[in-house]
């Protein structure tokens, strides 16, 4: 409303002068005709008069409210600090008491940890010591395995030494074998009858003072001729082999004695027959291994009845399947088995005479503190070699399996990994065997004792597999 106004009393003040103007023009007009026109102007001014004390009027009230309200909201951000003030005041306080807390929770922790720190340098300190005295012991066992290596090499010479003087002897007898063949044929003679082709002739005459071709000395003679020196190395099969006389070259020459059986085996325990290529031909082991192996000899006679081997053992862990095998398989030359320590490491053994379908004896050895493992067959060896698996340790707590291989503890059984066969005689020992062992081993008349697993612990639940007891190897089905 105060521009309306204002806008009113302008244009009066414009028109009161011109008024007064046109008054004083006329100031020869009559009095009475002058007298309204004055009041008219005096309520005009007294009018304007009013409407400026209003307009003052009302701009004070206005400027009073605005004060008023710029109060009230001061007042009310004042409150409204003050409510804040108290809330920071609050936090501030339970902040203080959260850190105290804190505080007094971290004394009594550091305060633990200083006592378990205290515990921690004293076990270190007992930990220090033990090291020191186990480096003592272990540099004293070292200087033992270098006076034992030392006795070792001392002990290989005179093998060697043993085995030349052996193989002298042997020429020597295989000369004198001769001889006596030689003066047989002599004493033979031209026979006054002659025999008819396909019939056996009666055997020769032997003069008085000359053992029988079959004498047991003879016998004797030959069998220690067969049997290899008690070496390391490949046994040697000389070409004059004692023998009773030579193949006879035709018809009228001279006739060869009757061919000497082989020594049979007996006393070695049960025999595990694998009948045919099936998941369900397995045999445990009790619970594996007893304790961590650093050293291994498996030793057991093995007959195969397919032209295959298979896998004769797997062990087999929750963590790893393939800590020990002795797997045959379709890729690999006939005849020839991995032997797996610790997979992926592998060797490949020539194993071929085991398809001929008769009874061998296989003996696997290893060591882990020279990493070097022997393969012997019957009565030789086959294959050696160096760095393999050297330091590692054959884990505890595995599932030991004969016949086949295991992708899973105790399980993943797969057919075309099947052996079938038959094995006797198993041993599974913690050690190296020695040479002397070895030899005593091949001859299949003596068994030695100290094996940790035999096929007396062997169980199985199902599939075709069969335990015979027979008196001699060469009698079992």
């Amino acid at each position: 409303m105060g521009c309306p106004r204002r806008k009113a009393l302008s244009v009066l003040l414009i028109l009161v002068p011109v008024y007064l103007h046109g008054a004083s023009s006329q100031r020869a007009s009559p009095a009475g005709q002058r007298k309204p026109c004055f009041e008219r102007l005096r309520r005009l001014e007294e009018r304007i008069n009013f409407w400026r004390f209003q307009e003052v009027t009302s701009t004070h009230l206005r400027d009073l409210a605005s004060s008023y309200n710029l109060s009230y909201s001061i007042d009310a951000w004042f409150q409204s600090l003050a409510r804040e003030t108290q809330a920071v005041a609050l936090a501030m306080n339970h902040s203080q008491a959260t850190v105290q807390g804190d505080l007094s929770h971290l004394k009594t922790w550091m305060q633990k940890t200083r006592r378990r720190s205290r515990k921690v340098e004293s076990r270190v300190l007992a930990l220090g010591a033990a090291l020191s005295e186990r480096d003592k012991q272990c540099s004293q066992e070292g200087k033992g395995q270098q006076e034992h290596r030392a006795a070792l090499s001392g002990l290989a010479l005179d093998l060697r030494a043993l085995q030349d003087t052996l193989a002298r002897l042997t020429h020597l007898v295989q000369g004198q074998g001769a001889r006596l063949a030689a003066f047989e044929g002599r004493l033979q003679g031209p026979s006054p009858g002659t025999v008819a082709p396909g019939l056996t002739p009666a055997r020769p005459l032997t003069p008085p003072g000359l053992p029988s071709p079959s004498s047991p000395m003879l016998q004797r003679g030959r069998q220690e001729l067969r049997a290899p020196p008690e070496t390391g190395d490949a046994p040697q099969d000389p070409a004059g082999r004692l023998q009773g006389t030579r193949a006879p070259p035709g018809p009228g020459g001279q006739w060869a004695w009757p061919p000497e059986k082989a020594g049979e085996t007996c006393d070695v325990g049960p025999v595990l027959v694998f009948p045919n290529a099936s998941t369900q031909n397995v045999a445990f082991l009790s619970s594996g291994f007893p304790w961590g192996l650093r050293a291994l000899s498996v030793c057991s006679w093995v007959r195969t009845a397919s032209g295959r081997l298979g896998t004769l053992l797997s062990y087999a862990t929750e963590e790893k399947d393939n800590r020990l095998v002795l797997r045959g398989r379709d890729s690999l030359a006939p005849g020839s088995t991995y032997l797996v320590i610790g997979d992926p490491a592998s060797r490949e053994l020539p194993l071929q005479p085991l398809l001929d379908g008769r009874w061998h004896h296989v003996r696997v050895i290893w060591m882990s503190t020279l990493g070097r493992y022997w393969l012997h067959m019957d009565r030789g060896l086959v294959a050696t070699s160096s760095r393999f698996r050297e330091g590692y340790k054959i884990p505890v707590g595995g599932s030991l399996v004969l016949g086949q291989g295991q992708d899973s503890m105790g399980g993943g059984f797969d057919s075309s990994e099947a052996f079938v066969g038959s094995m006797a005689g198993l041993a599974i020992r913690d050690r190296a065997l020695v040479p002397g062992e070895v030899a005593k081993l091949a001859t299949g008349r003596e068994v030695l004792g100290g094996a940790i697993l035999t096929l007396d612990d062997a169980q199985w639940g199902g599939g075709f597999m069969q335990r015979v007891n027979c008196s001699c190897l060469e009698l079992c089905p």
